[in-house]
């Protein structure tokens, strides 16, 4: 049996005897005061619920059971961004109009780049013949007028025709058409000002 399929298949086991334990244990017995205070703690735990999902995107809601008790925690929730971002006080330059941009295909995800970094198709990076590793390049699609920023991690594409590669997630971000292979784009150098 394939050891994924095991381990959900112990974890079931187990919660299913710790939830039959909890529920079938006769030494659990409430007692008068408790039924007083439980009667009261539900309107607050509603409450609290109900302040979770307004803040939906700035705390998550962990539940903890207790044998008789819930108790629940707001944790942060991190939102990993991996868009790059300029500085204000850079300048672009025009490095080429009207090119062909393509993307890369799925197969390259984890082999290592020209530049030594690991390859991400999920990440905002991009190939090119030239440019050097590390520049930031701000690529437009003519078409739509929707732009991304990424780093040249590579060189490519190895065809006259295409100016650049980007990463699969960097070329969805821009293109209208998500059937399209290709996009002509307008590539801008970031240069930052000193």
């Amino acid at each position: 049996m394939n050891t994924k399929i095991k381990s959900y298949l112990f974890l079931l086991v187990t919660a299913f005897f710790l939830l039959a334990f909890s529920w079938g244990n006769p030494q659990q017995k409430e007692k008068p005061q408790d039924k007083n205070k439980e009667k009261n703690a539900p309107a607050k735990d509603l409450k609290d619920t109900k302040e979770s999902k307004d803040n939906k995107d700035k705390t998550k809601t962990v539940v903890t059971a207790k044998t008789d008790t819930i108790v629940a925690k707001e944790i942060p929730v991190i939102k990993e961004t991996d868009t790059l971002q300029i500085d204000p006080n850079s300048k672009l330059k025009v490095y080429k109009k009207n090119a062909h941009a393509s993307y890369y295909h799925n197969k390259f995800n984890g082999r290592r780049t020209a530049s030594g970094k690991r390859f991400d198709n999920n990440k905002y990076t991009a190939a090119h013949k030239k440019l050097p590793f590390g520049t930031l390049v701000k690529v437009t699609n003519e078409a739509n007028g929707k732009f991304v920023i990424v780093e040249i991690t590579d060189r490519g594409p190895f065809s006259k025709v295409r100016e650049i590669d980007l990463s699969r997630r960097a070329f969805m971000d821009i293109t209208s058409n998500k059937n399209s292979g290709v996009v002509f784009v307008k590539i801008e150098v970031i240069e930052p000002i000193k």
